[in-house]
């Protein structure tokens, strides 16, 4: 290990996001959910706030695909799906927002700092 600790660290693997874009590609994340649970994370790219949420869950996660399929949503450019993804689930709108769904149901909600990987580890 370096000095102070940095450097000569094992690489983490990056977490490997499934961008979604349109209100078929939600309803196919919500009928996975049916296999396995899925998150949804809705960013804001225009916010501070949610651009330490998405760093914080990105250098948390340690979770295969085979567990739980996180999905990312760029809900400026796509807020309609924004939308749709509170209504479907029963969810009221935030942003950033960190949501579970497990059967087609939201599981767990979160926003703003209380984004944290630990609370997905809880549920799967």
């Amino acid at each position: 290990m370096g000095l102070f600790g940095f450097g000569n660290k094992e690489k983490k693997e990056t977490m490997s996001w499934n961008k979604i874009s349109s209100e078929k590609e939600l309803e196919e994340a919500i009928s996975l959910s049916h296999e396995k649970p899925v998150m949804f994370f809705k960013h804001s790219t225009r916010c501070s706030i949610s651009s330490m949420a998405l760093s914080r869950i990105e250098s948390e996660w340690e979770f295969s695909e085979e567990k739980i399929v996180p999905f990312y949503l760029d809900l400026i450019a796509h807020r309609d799906v924004s939308n749709a993804i509170a209504s479907k689930l029963n969810v009221f709108h935030a942003s950033p927002q960190m949501i579970v769904v497990k059967e087609g149901k939201s599981v767990m909600d979160a926003s703003h700092n209380e984004i944290r990987a630990s609370l997905v580890k809880e549920l799967i």
